[in-house]
């Protein structure tokens, strides 16, 4: 296997910036994803690592072989790069067995090796014994298998997802998040996995790098990414963050500063050396939010709607001293939250967004 290294890399469109000055280093045997809104770059790097389009600047690395320059590109077929792709790619007329070997055959491998290699590919993402069965008699997550293991037979040194599980359904999905993370731990291969999913991306992989507008907006594993958004577009696209303005007023305990926001004294993380600051900005998650009891500090709120989802109920909300602001808390328990209604709330917990770029 081996790592892939993104160093400066821009393609441009005609004079649009499709993918803009992004730096990776995926580390040999790491699961990176990359998730991001439509349109935010995504597919066209995955693009620039496979071969399929040439980068306009930058230089791309697979191991320590430069794939991708300024003086030119590796044909794809040359790079040793698996893709497995959303739609599957089957060819139908052909079985699995077949599928899976179409590329030792293409290669001219000796018959025997090629059928050991299939047979292993097969094993290894659990089809033994569908060999002989043709893509239309098998389920959605076994095609996708299929596609998986005729990546695997040409033994890449980087395998490639575009979008893996956004034509299966929400149980295939499930259970395909554990195939894939069954086989990343048998197999030690280096992946990068294209997804919008959030919850695919915090499920599987080492560690996301959130792109927006052809830029990469932060690189970090998952629970830094939740815990500390480096900027606002990272704060409110991880799981529907809440982007409130806040006054920071001093620096308290390390790691943590006294805010004023909506008007609510209250204490939340930050990254060290913060100072006191006006035009800061502050993320807190649903789970932030709490109702404040009588007597008790906090903010007003009118509920703008409830929305009942099964077991629980979303409550958004918009702030009386900012009704431009949109809030939302889950509650579990049952209560009235009838829209024109009032609630006082209180901010548990948040983080503050640093000022300027990441570090």
């Amino acid at each position: 296997m081996a790592g892939l290294t993104i160093a400066n890399v821009t393609k441009t469109f005609g004079d649009y910036d499709a993918v803009k000055d992004v730096s990776l280093d995926v580390r040999d045997g790491e699961f990176l994803a990359v998730l991001g809104p439509s349109g935010c770059g995504k597919t066209t790097l995955l693009r620039l690592v496979a071969g399929f389009e040439k980068i306009s600047s930058g230089q791309i690395r697979i191991g320590s072989d430069v794939v991708s320059d300024a003086s030119g590109s590796v044909p794809p077929e040359k790079r040793r790069v698996g893709i497995v792709f959303q739609n599957y790619a089957l060819w139908p007329h052909m079985t699995v067995a077949e599928n899976v070997g179409y590329s030792l055959k293409v290669a001219k491998v000796d018959k025997a090796v090629a059928r050991q290699r299939v047979a292993d590919a097969l094993s290894l993402v659990n089809l033994d014994g569908l060999a002989d069965r043709r893509p239309a008699n098998l389920s959605g997550g076994q095609r996708q298998r299929v596609a998986l293991a005729r990546c695997l037979v040409a033994a890449p040194s980087l395998v490639l997802f575009d979008e893996p599980l956004a034509n299966l359904d929400v149980h295939l999905r499930a259970s395909m998040e554990d195939e894939f993370a069954a086989f990343h731990k048998r197999t030690g291969t280096t992946i990068v996995y294209i997804t919008h999913d959030q919850a695919e991306a915090m499920a599987l992989a080492d560690r996301i790098a959130v792109m927006d507008h052809g830029r990469l907006a932060q690189l970090a594993a998952p629970r830094d990414l939740y815990r500390e958004p480096a900027n606002e577009m990272v704060a409110s696209f991880i799981a529907q963050g809440i982007v409130l303005p806040a006054r920071v007023l001093s620096a308290e305990q390390e790691g943590h500063v006294r805010v004023e926001v909506l008007g609510h004294e209250v204490v939340v993380r930050c990254r060290p050396g913060e100072l006191p600051r006006a035009d800061a900005k502050i993320c807190i998650r649903s789970p932030d939010l709490e109702i404040a009891g009588k007597g008790e500090a906090g903010f007003d709120a009118t509920v703008t709607r409830a929305i009942y989802k099964g077991g629980a109920v979303r409550v958004e909300l918009s702030p009386t001293l900012q009704p431009d602001l949109h809030l939302h808390v889950e509650r579990q328990e049952p209560g009235s939250f009838e829209p024109g209604s009032q609630i006082r709330l209180k901010i548990m917990s948040g983080w503050l967004i640093p000022n300027g770029k990441p570090a």
